[in-house]
């Protein structure tokens, strides 16, 4: 409000001025008037500096301080009024650069959950969120945010998950599946029940990220500020040698207004601001400035392995089927007796049959045998599952199952035999397949510029060597601990900027010790987000060379409004010491240098794809 408040001040002064001068009465002459305006316009900015130089900060609006100065110090109010216009309007350009960069971010931040219905004795009460606690059964109507993160109770739900993923469409989950904060019910209305407290749940994360993205400084930007204060002597110094040598201390005064940089070295701040915004909008999320910074000047990509460059290690890849036997009955019959296993493997067989709509029947008499299986009444049938050993005991296997063993012999994958009322009938295969966008995503990298990728994995060495065959990788590290991680991530580091790329709790020091560390957040990756500098909200391997275009773009467009900027501004002084422009000429010039920078900064907001019309 200050800011408008002394543009608006300026303005009405400058009017005011000018119809006193083409009237020619008034008991007031116009160079009172117009210095009157400026006066608000100086004592605010002189309070701004005094108060910078306290904290130990100078800024580069001194020169607007003394160029005003100095034009009603030699009698050149209309300058001075003028530049007073240009420097207030600058701030305001200013704020509603800054306002519509960061207005993604906001975006999350005003939508956070505050309440959540909770299941009780007495019904459902409307609760704040800070009193959800784990456990607890919440109601999430149609067209509400998902208050906490948590498990889904009923059936089935569908959801918008475009704020946190950036995935345009909605999705749909069954019971058991997770549930992430921030989410929309786009559906029926559905209990979850939670899982994490609020300040534990995925947006309180992003939330947190926004915070830092709004407040973290990148090592560019602070470079632009120490580049701009050396402005201020070499703008004294040539205003000084024009005066000296034209005698005139008027050029002396229009060098000064010409390098008044107002917003000038703000285009930084406003590219890197819209460069964040662009990659939340794309389900990505940027720890701030410095985030961008180091990512964009990226040379060397690691990987991990298991859930990074590959699904995770429980799809099922195959399924060998005895004659007479359908695929999907023998799932169903397998997803139900697993029902009763609390392993790991269990959890994704109920997930896939669930997510082929296969209606699953209530295990009886479930026997489990540690390491080995599962044996149990399924729809009154003895079925067992497991391994070779305690499914079929020493028995050979029929013919049918013959070519699949031998496919898979040396592979690494986890064979589960179902055997019903003690007949095999099928042998479901699972394996850790490469992601589908895997060869895309390191294609796009290596277009980009980054000229060697590595893989780094606890895996064992076989299984790495196949996948690193698979992506054409330029090396691999296998059988890594933690620790071993973190020495490999800093030797690449030492030859050149490096960029780590993870999921889990183990890749934590990792992402933290590389040069820029990326999490997949998508499965909820505590420690891997907080490490990280940038999180990749959605389960997919794509963003990671969409996160490496932004960071570069946006830093490019920094870069070239800063460098451009200042050469018109140098240009602009040289013809000013030589008596081209005249003060007020040259404040009006200024201004349109200011705003073109702040406008080719402002297109870091943008995709900088370009659009082909399709007839």
């Amino acid at each position: 409000m200050l800011r408008r408040a002394l543009l608006i001040t300026a303005v009405v002064g400058l009017a005011l001025g000018l119809g006193v001068w083409r009237s020619g009465i008034g008991p007031i002459s116009r160079d009172t008037i117009w210095a009157a305006a400026t006066l608000p316009v100086v004592v605010t900015l002189a309070i701004s500096i005094l108060r910078d130089f306290w904290i130990g900060r100078i800024g580069v609006d001194a020169i607007a301080l003394v160029s005003m100065s100095a034009a009603l110090l030699l009698g050149q109010a209309l300058a001075a009024v003028v530049v007073a216009i240009m420097y207030a309007g600058g701030t305001v350009l200013e704020d509603l650069a800054r306002g519509r960069a960061e207005r993604n971010l906001r975006a999350l931040t005003d939508r956070a959950p505050r309440v959540a219905h909770r299941r009780s004795a007495h019904g459902t009460e409307t609760v704040p969120i800070d009193q959800v606690t784990v456990g607890d059964e919440l109601l999430v109507r149609a067209g509400e945010l998902l208050p906490v993160d948590g498990i889904l109770i009923d059936a089935s739900a569908q959801l918008d998950e475009s704020t946190v993923t950036g995935e345009p469409l909605p999705e749909r989950r069954r019971t058991g599946d997770g549930l992430r904060s921030g989410t929309v019910n786009a559906g029926e209305a559905f209990f979850m029940r939670a899982s994490a407290v609020a300040d534990k749940s995925t947006y309180a994360a992003i939330l947190r990220m926004v915070a830092a993205a709004q407040t973290a400084k990148a090592p560019f930007i602070r470079i632009a500020d120490r580049f701009a204060l050396l402005l201020l002597p070499a703008t004294l110094l040539v205003a000084g040698i024009a005066w000296y040598l034209s005698n005139d201390p008027i050029r002396a005064l229009a060098v000064l207004v010409v390098a008044t940089p107002c917003p000038l070295i703000l285009a930084a701040p406003v590219a890197f601001i819209g460069g964040v915004s662009r990659a939340a909008h794309a389900g990505i999320l940027m720890k701030g400035s410095a985030a961008i910074e180091a990512l964009a000047q990226t040379r060397t990509a690691i990987f991990d392995k298991t859930g990074t460059l590959t699904l995770g290690g429980t799809e099922l890849i195959e399924i060998d089927v005895a004659p007479g036997q359908q695929a999907d009955e023998l799932l169903r019959l397998l997803a139900s007796l697993e029902q009763a296993s609390h392993h790991i493997l269990a959890d994704s067989i109920v997930r896939i049959a669930r997510h082929r709509n296969l209606t699953l029947s209530q295990p009886h008499d479930v026997r489990e045998h540690r390491g080995e299986g599962l044996k149990g009444q399924v729809d009154r049938m003895s079925v067992a599952a497991g391994s070779r050993s305690l499914v079929i005991g020493n028995r050979p296997l029929p013919k049918w199952a013959e070519s699949g063993e031998e496919r898979h012999r040396n592979a690494q994958v986890l064979r589960v035999f179902l055997a019903i009322d003690g007949q095999l009938t099928g042998i479901f295969t699972f394996g850790d397949a490469i992601r589908e966008d895997a060869p895309d995503t390191l294609g796009v990298l290596r277009s980009a510029g980054v000229a060697r990728i590595v893989m780094l994995t606890g895996d064992d060495g076989t299984a790495a060597e196949k996948v690193s065959a698979s992506l054409q990788l330029d090396e691999f590290f296998a059988d890594a601990t933690p620790a071993e991680k973190v020495a490999t991530v800093e030797a690449e580091k030492a030859k050149a900027p490096t960029m780590m790329v993870g999921d889990g709790i183990n890749d934590a020091p990792a992402l933290a010790a590389a040069t820029v560390g990326i999490a997949m957040g998508a499965r909820g990756g505590t420690a891997s987000s907080e490490a990280a500098d940038v999180v990749v909200l959605t389960d997919r391997l794509q963003p990671v060379a969409e996160a490496l275009r932004i960071s570069r773009r946006t830093r490019g467009i920094a870069l070239q409004s800063i460098i451009v900027g200042l050469a018109l501004s140098g240009a602009a002084m040289i013809a000013a010491a030589m008596g081209y422009i005249t003060p007020v000429a040259g404040a009006i010039l200024q201004e349109g240098i200011d705003v073109a920078v702040i406008l080719n900064a402002l297109r870091a907001l943008g995709d900088g794809r370009l659009k082909h019309n399709r007839n």
